[in-house]
């Protein structure tokens, strides 16, 4: 097997798997949805995986021992934060939030 039918079977597979994945929820929980259980793992779910998120962000991406304190970390989230509470787009929040980060990065400004 050449390369590149290699390549397009592992795509194949994984867009497959993917579509599954999303669907099969829906196929088997689709007479349950007023479940107590569903509906309260529906609303704290999403606020759970994004506070998870922005722990594992803070805690890795950030350069505590830098004089800037983490500030390389801290300044993109205050930027999404308040992106967020004044616009309230999460694309925008997150694309402008990214931008900001890898600025960041690239530049090195706040690892002196």
């Amino acid at each position: 097997m050449d390369s590149t039918t290699y390549i397009l079977a592992f795509i194949a597979v994984a867009t497959v798997a993917t579509f599954m994945t999303r669907v099969i929820p829906f196929l088997f929980l689709s007479r349950h949805h007023e479940h107590p259980l569903l509906l309260h793992i529906g609303r704290y779910l999403p606020a759970a995986v994004m506070a998870l998120l922005v722990i594992v962000f803070l805690l890795r991406s950030a350069t505590w021992t830098a004089p800037a304190f983490g500030a390389d970390a801290l300044v993109p989230s205050l930027v999404v934060i308040l992106l967020h509470l004044w616009r309230r787009n999460a694309l925008l929040s997150i694309v402008a939030g990214t931008a900001v980060y890898m600025a960041i990065q690239q530049t090195s400004v706040f690892n002196l």
